[in-house]
């Protein structure tokens, strides 16, 4: 890429992964050429990812955070192709008492999509992902979810936090219509992908996020559900699309890419992400060209 910031990359048969500022590499990306847009931003403040000024994770406010993110996405509206989507993985936000003044919500994927809208995308779709409150309650020990809270003042306690995969399209008609037959999507897999809830996505199938890890990290990087990211490549895009992540972490949306035939593009602004990112598309790449012992040669 010419005149763009990219501090490293590295380029791959079917794919591309680089190094540095989402915004700034995007200047490079030409127009109406993304095919598919799967991605999870940084829910605010909620994790700090590193000490980058441009990491959007280190906002001091909300508000800061949005007027940063209205960048990217001007710049997702020009390089994604017409009448194709971008499949945005977020989820409310929890208002913590020490840090916001009050517990409660805060509606993120509703502002996701508003953003979206003024940029001039279409709301498309929703999806909401089952996800324990066991689990999230052992995680973070939320008030809400503790049983002695419900004991003493239920008027406190709330459900768990699921998932939602918010997808917007960009207006005009889509170029390459993405077809299907009934071999390869069959009726009995439409049924269950087009439930407004997924029920069985499996929380644990992700990429391994350990070696990613920086020893100076505050959080822990949870990587999006494989299967997630599958349900949406396969349902919204071409074999020989580009599909393109700009939040690309450990490149778990270029792996899943790779693995089904597309070209998975990612940008990444951590360095100990970025290079297990490298690591992981090698490896899709690998598992791509493995020849099976029971193969025909």
């Amino acid at each position: 890429m010419e005149n763009t910031k990219v501090i490293n990359q590295e380029i791959g048969e079917n794919w591309a992964m680089y190094h540095g500022d989402n915004v700034q590499v995007m200047k490079g990306i030409p127009d109406n050429s993304i095919g598919l847009v799967v991605t999870s931003p940084p829910f605010l403040s909620l994790y700090t990812y590193s000490n980058s000024v441009l990491d959007m994770g280190n906002s001091k406010t909300d508000e800061q955070f949005y007027e940063h993110y209205k960048f990217l996405i001007k710049e997702l509206y020009r390089t994604l192709m017409p009448g194709r989507l971008i499949c945005i993985h977020c989820v409310d936000v929890p208002m913590m008492k020490e840090r916001d003044g009050v517990i409660g919500l805060k509606d993120f994927p509703g502002e996701n999509i508003r953003l979206f809208q003024d940029e001039g995308f279409i709301y498309h779709s929703r999806v909401t992902i089952r996800k324990s409150p066991v689990v999230e309650m052992v995680r973070t020990n939320a008030l809400g979810l503790l049983h002695k809270q419900l004991r003493k003042d239920s008027a406190m306690s709330r459900m768990g936090l699921p998932d939602y995969i918010i997808v917007m399209r960009k207006p005009g008609e889509n170029p390459e219509p993405i077809e299907h037959t009934h071999e390869d999507y069959s009726v009995d897999k439409w049924q269950k992908v087009a439930e407004p809830v997924w029920m069985e996505i499996n929380q644990s199938h992700t990429l391994n996020a350990v070696a990613a890890r920086d020893e100076k990290d505050e959080r822990h990087i949870v990587p999006l559900q494989l299967d997630t990211i599958e349900n949406c490549i396969e349902l919204y895009s071409n074999p020989g699309d580009v599909v393109f992540d700009p939040f690309g972490g450990i490149a778990s949306t270029l792996y899943q890419a790779i693995k089904m035939g597309r070209k998975g593009l990612g940008v990444e602004l951590k360095d100990s992400y970025y290079d297990q990112a490298v690591k992981n598309c090698k490896l899709a790449e690998l598992e791509n060209n493995q020849v099976s012992l029971f193969d025909p040669l």
